[in-house]
């Protein structure tokens, strides 16, 4: 099942919205086929392993296939899986997790016991590296949302930029490239107008090689983006206001990006119906580089599930912070957070914190 994971692991950056899977056949304990997931719309990893051992002249009948999630049961772009796996004549599938798909959700396994073949699903530390390679697509098939990652590089006392503004480079190269890695596996990446006003970003993934660009989100309540901003190159980009403007709009779309309206009671774009909205799209994973406003906002609203910090060992004293948010009147409303994983980038540290105070499962 590891190397079925890091079969997986060689789809992290193609196969969104179908989640990364990887699977192994093996028979008399040799490795006979392998393969991963394919962009959507191409074979999963399971057809991929039964190719792969065809193409090298292995016969699977009665061999053991390791998937690193429950293989799938129903027709959509391609065949059921569980299907291709009972025709070969598998003897015996381990699978690492269930699928949380309710078109699945089991039933995969069940068919494929229904023919005879032997199943299990195994649980343990194996099981929670495949949830985390798919964190974004079990968030979207249980929640209906994204699963959200907000990254910030700061300065050790927490602060992003100086007050004009200036904030490159606060971490080192090691770190600006391990966040485009982050860039890289997500369906979308966000930020806000100030940012795009600000730093005129591209908003795209260059310092590793993804032969898949994520779709860029610009939350833009008033409209006020400029037709030459960077982020606007290539087309596809999601412009998200909460006024109507319909000549901006008009040539916003000769442009290529795509505008819609979601506005909520004060002016404002509706940052929870958003995350919906990107549910309904296909987005597993949401990656948030923004300005400390809209950080703030996307907080103070629920929207963030994971934060990825990227802590420089320097100190920038009166500067801008990470959150625009409000003061608390007591330290019971604070919100709490716990620490996934911390460790070294280069010269800078890197925080993954998730949210104990609200539902991310």
């Amino acid at each position: 099942m590891r190397l079925a994971l890091q079969w997986a692991a060689k789809g992290l950056y193609t196969t969104s919205p179908n989640p990364h899977i990887g699977c192994v056949i093996v028979k008399d304990g040799i490795v006979i086929g392998a393969g991963v997931t394919q962009p959507a719309g191409q074979d999963h990893a399971e057809i991929q392993a039964l190719k792969d051992a065809a193409q090298h002249g292995h016969d699977v009948r009665g061999a053991t296939a390791y998937v690193t999630l429950e293989p799938c049961s129903h027709y959509g772009r391609t065949p059921p899986c569980c299907d291709a796996l009972v025709r070969a004549g598998l003897g015996r599938v381990v699978a690492a997790m269930e699928d949380p798909n309710p078109l699945v959700a089991g039933q995969g396994m069940a068919r494929l016991a229904a023919a005879g073949i032997g199943v299990e699903v195994m649980s343990g530390p194996l099981s929670d590296e495949a949830y985390e390679l798919n964190i974004g697509f079990f968030s979207r098939m249980r929640r209906q949302l994204p699963w959200v990652r907000l990254k910030t590089a700061a300065s050790l006392d927490g602060m992003t930029a100086l007050h004009d503004g200036s904030s490159q480079w606060i971490t080192g190269e090691a770190a600006r490239a391990d966040g485009h890695a982050w860039r890289a596996r997500a369906c979308a990446i966000l930020t806000g107008i100030g940012t795009v006003k600000a730093d005129d970003p591209q908003l795209n993934v260059r310092a590793v090689e993804t032969p898949r660009q994520p779709r860029r989100i610009v939350v833009d309540s008033r409209l006020e983006i400029d037709p030459n901003a960077k982020v606007l190159a290539g087309g596809g980009t999601l412009v998200v206001s909460a006024v109507r403007d319909h000549d901006k709009e008009a040539r916003l779309r000769d442009l290529g990006a795509e505008v819609i309206t979601l506005a909520n009671a004060h002016g404002k774009v509706d940052l929870p119906e958003l995350m919906r909205e990107l549910g309904r799209r296909q987005i597993n994973e949401l990656h948030v580089e923004a300005g400390t406003k809209l950080n703030g906002s996307l907080v103070r609203e629920r929207c963030v599930d994971e934060l990825l910090v990227y802590l420089a060992p320097t100190l920038l004293g009166d500067a801008q912070g990470m959150f625009a948010l409000p003061a608390l009147a007591s330290l019971e409303h604070k919100r709490t957070l716990k620490f996934h994983e911390v460790r070294s980038v280069g010269d800078d540290l890197r925080i993954l914190a998730r949210f104990t105070d609200q539902a991310t499962n």
